[in-house]
């Protein structure tokens, strides 16, 4: 009993590390920045009627976003703005990272 406990743990402990490890933290500051540069360099897009705006969503092949790539933020991400929001995204997986209001 002892061990499967232990195994279970375990495998939490994992789970919860590989989630942290997923999740991208851009600081308030960075947000500032990322605002500004979009203000001044917006792509729009229009949100297709099949896609659902949230953290993870892959964003279609159809929209072409702008790059953001400063030393200010943790990684070179893509951008565009889509229903009012600054939609930032990893342009290797083309996933939502974060969606800034």
């Amino acid at each position: 009993m002892l061990y499967r406990s232990t195994i279970a743990a375990a495998i939490l402990v994992a789970g919860t590390a590989f989630a942290a490890a997923q999740t991208v933290v851009v600081t308030p500051e960075q947000q500032v920045y990322v605002r500004e540069y979009v203000k001044t360099n917006p792509v729009v897009v229009e949100r297709p009627s099949n896609f659902e705006l949230v953290v993870g969503a892959i964003v279609p092949d159809i929209l072409k976003p702008g790059a953001l790539a400063d030393n200010r933020l943790p990684h070179q991400y893509q951008y565009v703005v889509m229903d009012g929001h600054t939609v930032l995204i990893d342009p290797q997986t083309r996933k939502v990272i974060q969606i800034i209001d």
